[in-house]
């Protein structure tokens, strides 16, 4: 398939309204897998996996990109009614992580978690979080994934580097940025966005009306 066009790519990443609502004090180097913090620490970054399981995991930068690729071309429909089509992203199923560990009979959900904090605390989260169904992440009808590529190059920092959840039956505030952590859980918990905007639901399908065609 035909990649991003560089135009379409610089748009989106240079001009279209970006939410982000963590305090972005960090930069990622991706190659040498380093988060850079504003005050000059560097510390490498670890992808932890923990919760319900029986073999907690820690993965570096290096270790995710060695996961199996899987490629997928998806829309992004924002919860203030903008859509972006077509966006090539790279990255690799959960079920990749699933076969690395043992999750407890009771793992129900999965809690990921983003670095840095977030410029309020609502309800006293101080950084991003959001849940979806393991049962989904399992789903290849559903072509959630947790991505660090988008067109061919390292995701942008604005856009969630090093690693982010894509949910494209989701709406966008489920498609979690700058993840650090899974975390597997016995129960449905509300996103930071929930927390902070309780209008926005725990579930958030997005509306037929707004899927393309093939995403019907």
């Amino acid at each position: 398939m035909a990649s991003f066009p560089s135009y379409l790519y610089n748009l989106f990443t240079g001009t279209l309204p970006v939410r982000t609502v963590e305090k972005t004090r960090f930069k990622f180097n991706a190659s040498q897998g380093l988060i850079e913090w504003e005050e000059g620490k560097k510390e490498e970054y670890r992808l932890v996996v923990d919760g319900l399981v029986e073999e907690p995991r820690s993965y570096s930068y290096a270790d995710i990109l060695s996961f199996p690729p899987v490629e997928q071309v998806s829309d992004l429909h924002c919860v203030e009614g903008w859509s972006i089509r077509d966006l090539k992203w790279g990255g690799f199923r959960f079920k990749t992580i699933l076969d690395k560990i043992k999750p407890n009979p009771d793992a129900a959900y999965v809690l990921f978690h983003s670095f840095g904090t977030t410029e309020s605390s609502p309800r006293g989260q101080s950084h991003y979080i959001e849940s979806l169904p393991l049962s989904e992440l399992l789903d290849p009808e559903k072509e959630i994934l947790l991505v660090h590529t988008l067109d061919n190059k390292p995701l942008p920092e604005d856009h969630g580097s090093p690693l982010r959840v894509i949910a494209p039956y989701h709406l966008g505030y489920k498609s979690i940025k700058f993840v650090s952590r899974i975390e597997l859980v016995k129960s449905e918990r509300p996103g930071w966005w929930t927390l902070a905007n309780p209008m926005y639901t725990v579930k958030a399908r997005v509306p037929k009306g707004r899927l393309s065609v093939k995403n019907p």
